[in-house]
């Protein structure tokens, strides 16, 4: 039916044979629209829900591989959907075998690269430690050089001599984590009491985590403490334990210390060249999932391929659990009335060669169940499709929203961000995401949806920057000015026919850039964009009501429409059209003392006699307008639940008429249901909510016709900002002596080009595009959209195997 109504559904019932059901719902879901009912919603019965858990296990062990080859650093083909649905043709069980025998391979694989690279940790740390004790015990010898006499000497040997000292101190050595040092001096304090002494030097190489493969920095600590052995030996190792530190030997002399540190270096090249052996090996074995598969060589890479297949399969088996039934399988499907012919076709296709095929059996009526909504989108009308869905989705064939909003969303975004300079800049944004769109569809899903409307906002930014006549807050002189200084003393005179009597007429198109610059530019414009506002808001609502005469029609519904539509269009064009066409009368008609609109409208509003006509006669106008704006209120409040208890009084006694035609006896019985049903009809809540609705409406036009404003609001930031900028940057430049505002124009032209992209580009179109989302949301669409739909949703494998950017 288009973007203005939801298509026509239809609910049947679709039979498919079991042993053929999942090559069926593989086609229906790459082919045809059908949404799925869960027939097996009460006894929770789930026939292939094992094929589930298998598959659940494979994407198990999927994520695992992907979590290791992405920690290799080599890149994975992705976002080949055409060519994944077109060339694949996997088998479940193959594909299950192979991932389990890979995943038992690179379980090993990880285990041996724990194994090695524990290993060479463990060979790196030692080194260390063995290389700070060469730095400690070589260090602290004499050269032979040195007078042994000398105070230089003298002030290094110590107090204790060495022999006494090793039976007199332990000492205990080994490597922690960098951000654990102040924690383990602070509990070694604790647990020594004092009498221990702990020396911290860090490693500069950082190690591999054997478990995360994460680069952690470590230290080389040494504790000194007294007595060799013992409980206080104890006591430190068990604190270095509980922090997880390795302990190595430390070494007993300088020499000692050469010749192991020799050796570790040796220990420690052959286990970094096992690794690097390991790695590259690693890489071989998954140099093949990265290539496409043999089965669709133009596609993903085979674990791609496998990931996606995995999604399908999935998918499949979850609707095959829908369905109930043992030899064939029924399930309640939802598909549009458009679409039936296809469906048949594919059925009678796939049916070909089978001794026992799929049918499909529409139903009459949809029973008690609500159709869902299915409005048909293009890429151009997705993203304000989208726009209204996320405030709820339209009841089934109720009027969309969308359909104006295509054009009045970049419209009223335009009026509040009218700059053709920013406007283009917008629209250049735009132009590179529809041409870059197939790099931004899976990648950045978002741009790729909202790529035309950015570009149609850029459209109509542009248009009323040219009404504005604002180019980056300059005046662009387009055709000849209507206004000329004669006197040359800054008052400016018409050159356009004022009494519009025939004469010249006035600026061509928009804005006459005279008035940019002007004392009383701020005030003129502000009172255009004021009325500019006002009247696209007013327009905008009545088109709202029109569609609630819309709503009304095609439901047949004549209460709503002479009880509701015709007292709110009245109340809205007697009021706010009358206060609408005022301000165009007094546009294009010159009056010598032009009266005041609002107090037109007060006078109006509150009865009081009008002294300052626009014309004779528009007074006893706008009173007989003002009574019919008074009787509409009553209109909308009192007949529509006094209608509706009639009708439901008249329903009650049609059904007992009948029920007593059909069996005397069984009159009270029917008596009584009918009572029942009055009971659910509840006349207070009906009147309540009706006077609520009436309230709403009259005093909401009022306040939405005011919020209309923000139009204007946000239309003058846009422009001051854009004044602001430009004058204390460009023109600051520009007002320089020679030579400095040619070298500071380069500095004063980056500084407002950032502030323009940061700020105008930025911040700007986020405000306007978010006033103009609540416009539409509530001024618009809260005269006539419900949205209470439950959107349709059919299975569509192209859409479970496409990314979503989430991933």
């Amino acid at each position: 039916m288009g973007l203005l109504r939801s298509e026509t559904m239809k609910f049947g019932m679709l039979v498919l044979p079991v042993q053929d059901a999942k090559k069926y719902v593989e086609h229906i879901g790459k082919e045809t629209n059908l949404q799925f009912e869960d027939m097996n919603s009460r006894d929770m019965r789930r026939p292939y829900r094992k094929h589930v858990q298998r598959i659940d296990e494979m994407e198990r062990i999927l994520r695992f591989m992907f979590e290791e080859i992405g920690r290799s650093g080599v890149e994975i083909t992705k976002n080949r959907v055409n060519e994944f649905l077109e060339g694949e043709s996997y088998k479940l069980e193959s594909v299950e075998a192979e991932l389990q025998g890979l995943y038992s391979n690179f379980v090993k694989f990880k285990e041996n690269n724990a194994t090695l690279s524990l290993q060479r940790n463990q060979a790196a740390e030692e080194a260390q430690v063995v290389s700070t004790a060469m730095t400690m015990l070589i260090g602290g010898t004499v050269s032979p050089t040195v007078d042994e006499e000398s105070f230089e000497v003298s002030a290094k040997r110590p107090l204790v001599g060495a022999d006494e000292l090793a039976g007199r101190l332990g000492h205990l050595s080994g490597v922690v984590l960098k951000a654990d040092e102040e924690r383990l001096a602070r509990a070694l304090w604790r647990t020594g009491r004092g009498n221990t002494f702990v020396k911290f030097e860090p490693i500069n190489e950082k190690l591999e985590d054997p478990k995360t493969g994460l680069p952690v920095e470590k230290s080389v600590f040494v504790i000194y403490f007294q007595g060799v052995g013992g409980s206080m030996q104890q006591k430190v190792l068990k604190v270095c334990q509980a922090f997880g530190a390795n302990i190595y030997e430390w070494p007993a002399s300088a020499s000692a210390a050469t010749a192991r540190h020799s050796y570790l270096k040796k220990q420690l090249e052959e286990k970094t060249s096992a690794l690097d052996a390991y790695k590259n090996f690693m890489l071989v074995e998954m140099d093949e999932l990265l290539r496409p598969s043999p089965q669709n060589p133009v596609g993903n890479s085979m674990i791609e391929e496998w990931r996606l297949f995995c999604i399908k399969e999935k998918a499949i088996y979850s609707i095959m659990n829908l369905c109930s039934g043992e030899i064939a399988l029924r399930v309640n499907v939802w598909y549009p009335a458009s679409d039936e012919a296809s469906i048949h076709a594919l059925l009678n296709k796939v049916n070909s060669g089978s001794q026992q095929g799929a049918f499909l059996t529409p139903d009459k009526g949809f029973g008690n169940s609500t159709p869902p909504t299915y409005i048909r989108t293009n890429e151009y009308t997705e993203a304000f499709q989208d726009v209204i869905d996320t405030y709820g989705i339209p009841k089934y064939q109720e009027a969309n929203p969308a359909l104006l909003t295509v054009v009045t969303f970049p419209f009223i975004f335009g009026m509040m961000y009218g700059d053709v300079g920013h406007g283009s800049l917008l629209l250049l944004a735009g132009i590179w995401m529809c041409r870059n769109s197939e790099s931004l569809r899976y990648t950045v899903p978002a741009l790729f949806t909202g790529r035309y409307m950015v570009f149609s906002m850029g459209i109509f930014a542009i248009f009323a920057g040219f009404m504005y006549n604002d180019f980056f807050s300059v005046g662009l002189q387009l055709f000849d000015s209507r206004w000329e200084d004669k006197n040359g003393d800054g008052n400016f005179t018409p050159l356009y026919d004022v009494t519009n009597s025939g004469g010249r007429g006035p600026y061509p198109f928009g804005l006459d850039w005279a008035w940019v610059g002007s004392s009383n530019e701020l005030l003129y414009v502000n009172s255009m964009k004021m009325k500019l506002s006002v009247l696209f808001g007013v327009l905008q609502m009545i088109v709202g009501v029109f569609l609630k005469w819309s709503n009304a029609f095609h439901s047949r519904n004549l209460t709503d429409f002479i009880f509701e539509c015709l007292p709110m269009m009245t109340f809205m064009v007697c009021f706010f059209g009358w206060m609408d066409w005022m301000i165009l009368y007094k546009w294009v008609h010159p009056i010598d003392n032009p009266p005041s609109i609002i107090n037109s409208l007060i006078c109006m509003a509150m009865g009081q006699q009008d002294f300052f006509p626009f014309w004779d006669g528009s007074v006893e106008i706008a009173q007989m307008l003002m009574k019919f704006t008074v009787l509409a209120v009553p209109l909308m409040l009192l007949p529509k639940p006094f209608i509706l208890l009639y009708q439901h009084n008249q329903s009650l006694k049609k059904k007992g008429d009948h029920e007593l035609l059909h069996d005397e006896e069984q009159a009270p019985a029917a008596h009584g249901g009918g009572h029942g049903h009055g009971e659910e009809f509840e006349f207070g809540e009906i009147f309540i909510h009706q006077i609520i609705e009436t309230i709403e409406f009259v005093l909401g036009t009022v306040s939405h016709t005011a919020s209309y404003l923000r139009i204007w609001a946000l239309s003058l930031a846009h422009q001051q900002l854009s004044l602001v900028f430009f004058q204390k940057t460009l023109t600051m430049g520009l007002e320089m002596t020679f030579p400095s505002n040619g070298i500071m124009l380069y500095f004063m032209f980056a500084a407002w080009f950032g502030i323009t992209c940061a700020v105008l580009l930025g911040m700007d179109v986020l405000e306007c595009f978010l006033h103009t989302l609540r416009l539409h949301w509530v001024e618009f669409q809260s005269k006539f959209y419900k949205a209470g739909g439950e959107k349709f949703a059919p299975f569509n494998i192209r859409k479970l195997v496409t990314p979503t950017g989430d991933e």
